[in-house]
């Protein structure tokens, strides 16, 4: 891998952390997307899930702000590893 692709993957990696630790900050408190349509549509549109999610409505609960910046930033650290793991492999496949 060149340097400069090192640096274009640890630049991007420190935005996606940026944008993960900012977001409960800038997010809206009446979101207008699926969920707030699923509530007009149906009547109950929580059910119980399947498999219980580590980090429920993307936070962890009884931290407030600190877990809803806590939970985001865990899941980008999950996603990139995953990301990496899964382009790593591929690389060997070839």
């Amino acid at each position: 891998m060149k340097s400069r692709d090192k640096k274009l993957i640890v630049g991007g990696a420190i935005i996606a952390l940026i944008i993960a630790a900012l977001a409960p900050f800038l997010a809206s408190q009446n979101p207008d997307g699926l969920e707030s349509t699923a509530e007009k549509v149906m009547p109950n549109p929580e059910t119980e899930p399947v498999i219980e999610s580590p980090l429920p409505d993307y936070t962890i609960p009884g931290l407030g702000k600190e877990g809803e910046v806590l939970a985001l930033v865990l899941g980008t650290i999950i996603v990139l590893i995953i990301a990496y793991g899964i382009s790593a492999a591929l690389k060997t496949g070839k």
